[in-house]
């Protein structure tokens, strides 16, 4: 197998892979210190398509998985498939769902899919008049990838002129700014819904829950994701039902419609608003970071199976999970999400509470075998127990046990989910 990008959410799916698998030779472009554990890394960009197809070929790979968002949009799907290869994620016309915001709302609006009422703009004269009109609060969004940054949250009209003038303005998103939607603020609470689908039916795995901000009780900048917990209470067997019936299907279909059948992981951002109902935030090609991190650990076995029969255009066939809550922390570098700091010397206790693994995500040795922090976000600290309550202290204390300068993470992970509890 060749696991395709560097990060956290590639280690949670080498390790998913090779759990179920111990025989298996894993590969991974370009990997990272946590991966060299488990699999060959192979010195080539998760963007660099050429050698990532002559690699696939080269060592007769018999299943590809693509991690990023970035690969994906480029075409590295198209490429692999057209060479005969088996590869989990879908093509780049599929994920445009995702590289380009517009183009998700003009699915949604066509397949009837429930999302916030928007407004698309390529000009900034326009873009600014809506905003002048626009209720507060309201959601500037860079239609292109800009690494989970690009969704802006403002309270103001003043704040969303700001965020329209960065992208269309002066240029601080680049390309991905060019296009700009606006959009109406959906209240309520957030899950993170992946599918796998072969572009016709969908296996749901466990719903996740995401914490976007920076700081503890989400205050702080956005960012890629500081933790995550699953199982949701929130979601019912009712409410996913309602999620595929109503939000995945209709989506999958339309994309076939227009040519673009999906096979991957499709990623929905479902905000749940007071009456039960579910809208999409976004959409997303792949799976989530650091979603896969906290939601692969609950999966007892199947995955291989679902990824290959989605690989080879077939109906995913479902796979069986734990009775067990699992929480993830991410350990971030001082700095992060802006000017994170690189090379402070990590420490990882060679012990740590049971049920707890340890995602590398921007890592690095240096050349005297260090490890040391090489990203934003450095660590995810996933802790699977049989309650929700156990999960996160475990998951939190390891977080606190481990050591590098200039450590960031939120102890609160979960706390939506501490306060239904606590009823």
């Amino acid at each position: 197998m060749l696991i395709v990008g560097g990060g956290g959410r590639e280690h949670a799916l080498a390790w998913a892979l090779k759990r179920e698998n111990p025989a298996a030779t894993v590969f991974a472009a370009p990997g990272n210190p946590g991966i060299a554990e488990l699999a060959t890394l192979l010195p080539i960009s998760s963007d660099d398509l050429p050698r990532l197809t002559e690699a696939a070929s080269l060592h007769a790979i018999d299943l590809t998985v693509i991690g990023p968002e970035v690969p994906l949009a480029l075409g590295l799907a198209d490429r692999l498939r057209a060479g005969g290869q088996l590869v989990f994620g879908p093509s780049a016309a599929a994920a445009r769902l995702e590289a380009s915001k517009a183009f998700a709302k003009d699915v949604m609006e066509s397949a009837r899919v429930p999302t916030a009422t928007s407004h698309t703009f390529t000009t900034l004269g326009p873009a600014l008049a809506c905003v002048d009109s626009h209720p507060e609060p309201l959601v500037v969004k860079a239609s292109g990838l800009a690494a989970g940054k690009g969704a802006i949250v403002c309270a103001t009209r003043a704040e969303a002129t700001e965020a329209v003038m960065a992208m269309l303005g002066t240029d601080r998103f680049g390309e991905a700014g060019h296009t700009v939607v606006i959009e109406h603020f959906l209240e309520g609470e957030e899950l993170s819904v992946l599918g796998l689908t072969d572009g016709r039916d969908v296996v749901l795995l466990p719903a996740s829950q995401d914490h976007k901000r920076l700081g503890e009780g989400d205050t702080g900048p956005n960012t890629g994701g500081m933790g995550a917990y699953a199982p949701v209470s929130l979601a019912t067997p009712a409410l996913l039902d309602r999620v595929k019936r109503e939000v995945m299907l209709p989506t999958l279909a339309e994309l076939e419609r227009r040519g673009a059948r999906f096979q991957g992981c499709l990623y929905a951002g479902i905000m749940v608003d007071r009456g039960g109902t579910p809208s999409v935030v976004e959409f997303n090609c792949r799976f989530g970071d650091p979603e896969t991190q906290v939601v692969l650990p609950l999966v007892d076995r199947g995955l291989t199976d679902a990824l290959l029969r989605v690989a080879g255009g077939h109906q995913p066939t479902p796979v069986t999970v734990r009775n067990a809550a699992s929480v993830t922390t991410v350990l971030a570098a001082r700095g992060y999400p802006d000017a994170p700091e690189k090379g402070a010397e990590i420490h990882i206790p060679a012990e740590l509470p049971s049920g707890v693994t340890v995602f590398h995500a921007g890592t690095a040795r240096s050349a005297d075998g260090v490890l040391r922090a090489n990203g934003g976000r450095v660590l995810s600290v996933t802790a699977v127990a049989a309650d929700f309550g156990e999960a996160r202290e475990r998951s939190r204390s390891a977080a606190e046990a481990i050591e590098f300068e200039g450590k960031v993470f939120r102890r609160d992970i979960g706390w939506r989910e501490t306060e239904r509890v606590r009823g």
